[in-house]
């Protein structure tokens, strides 16, 4: 069997993979080189395999009948993990860079150990072969040290034209920094939406817990109704256990009536045992829900102070804007002044000259 085979089929004989696991798998867009697009609809398996007859260590995916990794792992490659869930690596031979979305961080990092492990054997699989190159000069060693690092076909890294949402993104694009007067409302919004959150959390746990409390409530009720019956049953049977060995002249068949009673007697105070048991444990959950609900009421008081103080810095940001605009204001006015007072200056010192012009002629004529 060909290793093209094995890619269509890769759990024919003799290529089974080394390590798997389940991604979703996406493709640098070869337009922009910024965005991913998703090959596959689904998270699929991917694959770790070795080619023995080129010696070297491939990764690869298929979704359905088509592959849509086939890359061929290198010494120069280097696996990047970019966020808790996501990680890639660039194939030059392919001409494109992969990425793989995992569903936990334990099955990235998995992933990302057996890829240093597989690249460190591929590098002293190259020193090797590179080794018998430089021991041998025959054309076909060469051309077998050539098959070692062949291209793979373009067939085999093609991926599927279903554009869907990735469910682990990239580096978005980076945002504006906010001014010094909008970064404390910022911080404030950001504690208010935790907080928000933290409070639908626990409403959410307190609406559960309430409605286990009722059932509870009512199951406690049932019980203590029952407990009632049974007490009510034993003392029936204590009585009946008294008449019978007050009546009857059968001692033995008494006996043996009396040993009955008293093991039903025994079995219902194990199951009153149990019943105060539950009991028990229904008080604590009670306890807990109790607890759970001052949690929420600490939760919503700071919540409202974190508004109080997101409104008191709304006004200190107004206050600041009025008297920014009003500083403007009189800069303009003070401006306008100076305008005013340097062109009648002006008049004053042109009035000035003609003055002086006039009694120097006066003076020359007299």
């Amino acid at each position: 069997e060909t290793w093209s085979h094995c890619v269509r089929n890769p759990v024919c004989s003799g290529k089974q993979p080394i390590f798997s696991t389940r991604a979703h798998v996406f493709q640098i867009d070869p337009n922009t080189k910024k965005n991913w697009v998703p090959t596959s609809k689904h998270a699929v398996t991917v694959s770790y395999f070795y080619d023995s007859t080129r010696n070297v260590y491939r990764i690869i995916s298929l979704d359905g009948s088509k592959a849509i990794i086939n890359s061929t792992i290198t010494p120069n490659m280097t696996f990047t993990k970019t966020s808790q869930k996501f990680g890639q690596w660039a194939d030059s031979r392919a001409n494109t860079v992969y990425g793989l979305g995992f569903s936990s961080e334990h099955h990235l990092s998995k992933f990302a150990e057996k890829f240093q492990e597989f690249k460190e054997a591929a590098r002293l699989a190259k020193e090797k072969s590179q080794e018998k190159m430089e021991l041998t000069s025959t054309p076909s060693q060469e051309s077998a040290g050539g098959d070692l690092q062949s291209p793979l076909t373009p067939e085999s890294i093609n991926g599927t034209d279903d554009e869907r949402t990735p469910d682990v993104t990239q580096n978005s694009e980076p945002r504006t920094e906010p001014t010094q007067n909008a970064l404390p409302f910022s911080h404030s919004s950001a504690i208010s939406k935790h907080w928000e959150a933290e409070l639908a959390t626990l409403k959410g746990n307190n609406a559960k817990l309430t409605a286990a409390l009722l059932e509870s409530t009512a199951n406690v009720k049932q019980w203590k109704q029952q407990l009632a019956a049974y007490q009510e049953e034993a003392e029936r049977l204590h009585k009946r256990v008294t008449e019978l060995e007050c009546v009857s002249s059968q001692a033995n068949a008494v006996h043996t009536h009396k040993t009955e009673l008293n093991q039903t007697i025994q079995e219902l105070e194990e199951t009153l045992k149990v019943k105060e048991e539950e009991i028990e444990r229904l008080k604590q959950e009670i306890d807990n829900a109790r607890e759970l609900q001052e949690q929420r009421d600490s939760l919503t008081q700071k919540l409202q102070e974190v508004e109080i103080r997101n409104k008191d810095l709304e006004g200190q940001l107004t206050d600041l804007e009025q008297r920014l605009e009003k500083s403007q204001n009189e800069q303009e006015a003070f401006r306008n002044n100076l305008k005013t007072l340097l062109e009648i200056l002006d008049g004053k010192i042109f009035e000035l000259t003609e003055l002086r012009d006039n009694l120097a002629k006066l003076l020359e004529c007299s």
